[in-house]
């Protein structure tokens, strides 16, 4: 590695892409001319998630001409979580910033999010106040962005929105796996980072298509659940189990009790449906407290987890 590429960074920018050719060279010129007056100190880190496109190869031409970017060529497509996590370990800026490869984020938007770091937040979250999407992707994001909100309290319009900035230390701090990207301002949250939201710009896609389909709206509600339960019961998994668990049991118990007070006064029990759910919610109760508990031995017992994407080849 060069010296010039060990240097610190003022801040890096991050931007995942899957089979974005068409848009990469037209993006590269887009933030050079974005910030060409803005006197900071950049790199620009490609994360090509296992395109299948000519993306790399472009790329590749770019890293040739341009000491200040870095490409991370994945094996194969891992997600977009596993990319920014990529990009996050690599970057050496003292803030990141976080963009999409589609031409729909605005480069010159970035300045403004690095100024309202400075103002004390933490994590800048954009906001694509009028967004230039077809109806298939904003009505189901405005449902779980509305959902999200109300959830975790964090009075934020677009959760999912690709142009956001971060100080350095909310990146060392928030383990990406899965689909998680799409709740990052909730992950930093819990971990009581300062979170603001500014409005950006937004423009209509160019070039190529939309990665995201209608399974991002069951993606979305089951990112949800886990998020959830990863801010809140994470470290106390038996908080959760073990009262869900204990109602359940509590139930069966009260049911068993009323027919052996019954039977003790002489009438049958043996051919009621009620002394078979009676025995299944204890059983069940029981089933669900122990998940709590084996949860609790995961949680004190367990190590780190290995990266989930497999790197094939890094442009420095």
């Amino acid at each position: 590695m060069s010296e010039e590429n060990k240097k610190i960074k003022d801040f890096s920018l991050i931007i995942p892409l899957l089979n974005e050719g068409k848009n990469i060279s037209e993006l590269h010129n887009q933030i050079n001319l974005s910030l060409k007056d803005f006197d900071k100190t950049y790199e620009i880190i490609f994360v090509d998630d296992g395109s299948q496109d000519n993306s790399f190869s472009i790329l590749k031409g770019l890293h040739n001409e341009d000491k200040n970017i870095k490409v991370i060529q994945f094996r194969r497509n891992f997600g977009k979580s596993a990319a920014l996590s990529a990009g996050f370990r690599y970057a050496k800026g003292k803030v990141v910033i976080t963009m999409d490869a589609d031409l729909q984020d605005d480069p010159k938007e970035i300045p403004k999010l690095i100024k309202k770091l400075d103002e004390g937040y933490e994590l800048m979250s954009g906001w694509r106040f009028g967004r230039k999407d077809s109806f298939s992707k904003t009505i189901p994001s405005k449902f779980f962005n509305l959902l999200t909100s109300l959830l975790t309290g964090i009075k934020i319009h677009d959760f999912n929105c690709g142009l956001k900035a971060y100080k350095r230390e909310v990146i060392e701090n928030i383990n990406l796996y899965g689909e998680l990207h799409r709740y990052i301002p909730v992950l930093a949250y819990w971990k009581g980072y300062k979170i603001g939201e500014v409005e950006v710009k937004h423009h209509p896609r160019k070039y190529g298509k939309s990665k995201y389909g209608i399974e991002r709206l069951f993606k979305g509600m089951t990112d949800l659940i886990t998020v959830m339960f990863l801010t809140k019961y994470m470290k106390k998994p038996l908080h959760l189990f073990g009262a869900v668990g204990s109602i359940i049991f509590l139930v069966g118990l009260i049911v068993n009790i009323y027919l052996i007070i019954i039977r003790l006064f002489g009438r049958g029990i043996g051919d009621r449906p009620l002394l078979l759910l009676g025995v299944l919610l204890m059983v069940i109760g029981f089933q669900i407290i122990s998940t709590g508990l084996i949860g609790e031995i995961i949680v004190n017992t367990r190590t780190n987890a290995d990266e989930d994407y497999m790197i094939k080849k890094i442009l420095e």
